[in-house]
């Protein structure tokens, strides 16, 4: 993959940080920089998954009335109590 330079101001505190850092992990500073934004970047899908979830189960029982469904079977999942009009029955 093909990499971009990036050029950053940071506080000397801050830099000193995370030479150590690096240092600690036995990866460069290029590295160690590249390791947190993609951990930074999963947090957030985390976090956009965790509400998506939450809005579902808050609103569950409205996509339940719309879609004729069950609200949360034994294991959580809304089930159909009829199949017309939905994607893939005949």
């Amino acid at each position: 993959m093909a990499k971009t330079q990036l050029n950053v101001r940071v506080d000397e505190a801050t830099a000193e940080a995370a030479r150590e850092r690096a240092l600690q992990r036995g990866v460069s500073m290029n590295r160690y920089i590249e390791e947190l934004v993609l951990k930074d970047a999963g947090e957030v899908g985390q976090t956009f998954v965790e509400a998506a979830s939450d809005f579902m189960k808050q609103y569950e029982r409205v996509f339940a009335e719309e879609f004729g469904l069950e609200p949360g079977g034994a294991d959580g999942v809304a089930t159909a109590t009829h199949h017309e009009g939905l994607p893939g029955t005949t």
